[in-house]
């Protein structure tokens, strides 16, 4: 068996925000060389998410909208984890609801993705750099 592994990195330039990362996944995979496996995509950071789901701009204003008012950023000071000197208390728990990674299986050395499945990461303390880790394992 063989692995691979490689970092992608994001600005998102807004507090939140959702980046289909799908293509940078599907040429990952295409570097490894592996037909058969499984794709691990690991957001780094403790405020931000990766999943999967439908590129529709629509859904991603819903669960924008859904997930503020789960976890509003507004008053900051509603959270305890804030009295520490940070505002993003919100985002720690807006990451809990949308997942940390997401796992794909390799097929004839394609992501094996159902119908409209897309990869996300999903940014909701943005503004600097984050990184997504990608581990190919396989043959």
């Amino acid at each position: 068996m063989r692995s691979f592994r490689k970092e992608l990195w994001f600005n998102v330039p807004n507090r939140r925000g959702f980046v289909n990362i799908t293509p940078e996944v599907e040429a990952c995979l295409q570097e490894s060389a592996i037909r058969e496996g499984l794709v691990l995509v690991n957001a780094m950071h403790i405020t931000a998410s990766v999943f999967i789901n439908d590129d529709e701009n629509g859904l991603h204003q819903d669960y924008d909208r859904w997930l503020e008012k789960l976890a509003p950023h507004e008053p900051v000071s509603q959270y305890l984890h804030n009295r520490t000197g940070e505002d993003n208390a919100d985002a720690h728990l807006k990451r809990q609801v949308m997942g940390r990674e997401v796992v794909i299986a390799v097929t004839q050395g394609r992501l094996d993705l159902g119908p409209w499945e897309q990869i996300f990461y999903g940014e909701f303390d943005g503004r600097r750099r984050k990184r997504v880790l990608v581990k190919i394992i396989g043959e």
